[in-house]
């Protein structure tokens, strides 16, 4: 594997994930994916690389907790033996209207924080060595959400701006070796919003006149990774034209 390139992805098993999965597999890049819950459907994702003639590989863990994070990475080292992409897709949300401020509870500001901020961050950390060897590249899934306080809840907006921080302050420190980027969709149709149509109706106005796709998602991180060598720190919204200018 001299030559060849892995990435690793949290929450690869479904939507964002499973398409960066699939986009990066078409390149010929071998595909760590990892899960906490979503068995099922890593191991179909996994099939689904390996089709395209990449291979694929599951890892189980929960990003919230960082020795599990760290067990990851070694493990994917171990089988692959490099890392040279992270995509940290691995999310989590409780759709809470904003008004609702006492329906906000703490539960859902921890689950928010811990898989969003410090899950992130965890990814990061443990694989940043790694990273460093091999002059790679971090892209981090935020959210248009992060940048206008809109989105599934108050917690969830907060904890997407929090990691678009954490991006920035990373692109810092781990400059110059590995790049370090954030990509913010807006509202993204995946199964997180099935059954939330209102969510997806008030997320209307859009200038191209349809939401995001998970494809959209992981063809733009395809971009950041092959074609912007010199891009570093920034945040790449992708709405539609929903919000120009913020």
């Amino acid at each position: 594997m001299k030559d060849e390139k892995v990435i690793l992805i949290t929450g690869g098993g479904t939507g964002i994930g499973r398409e960066t999965a699939l986009r990066f597999a078409r390149e010929g890049v071998h595909a760590a994916i990892n899960y906490s819950r979503s068995v099922t459907e890593a191991e179909q994702t996994r099939e689904d690389v390996e089709s395209l003639g990449a291979r694929g590989f599951c890892v189980k863990a929960n990003v919230a907790n960082d020795r599990e994070v760290r067990d990851m990475v070694d493990a994917v080292i171990q089988e692959f033996g490099r890392i040279d992409i992270l995509v940290n897709s691995a999310g989590t949300t409780d759709f809470v209207r904003h008004a609702d401020l006492e329906g906000l509870k703490d539960e859902f500001w921890d689950r928010a924080f811990n898989v969003n901020v410090k899950g992130l961050f965890h990814s990061c950390r443990a694989v940043a060595g790694e990273l460093r060897k091999r002059k790679g590249c971090i892209i981090n899934i935020t959210s248009l959400g992060g940048m206008t306080g809109l989105g599934s809840s108050i917690a969830y907006a907060a904890s997407k701006a929090a990691a678009i921080s954490v991006t920035r302050s990373l692109a810092r420190v781990m400059a110059p070796e590995v790049r370090v980027n954030s990509l913010a969709p807006g509202i993204v149709l995946t199964r997180w919003v099935d059954g939330h149509q209102d969510h997806i109706d008030r997320g209307g106005g859009i200038p191209l006149e349809r939401h995001a796709t998970p494809q959209d998602v992981a063809e733009t991180a395809w971009g950041v990774w092959a074609n912007c060598p010199f891009i570093t720190g920034q945040n790449i919204v992708i709405d539609g034209g929903r919000f120009i200018g913020v």
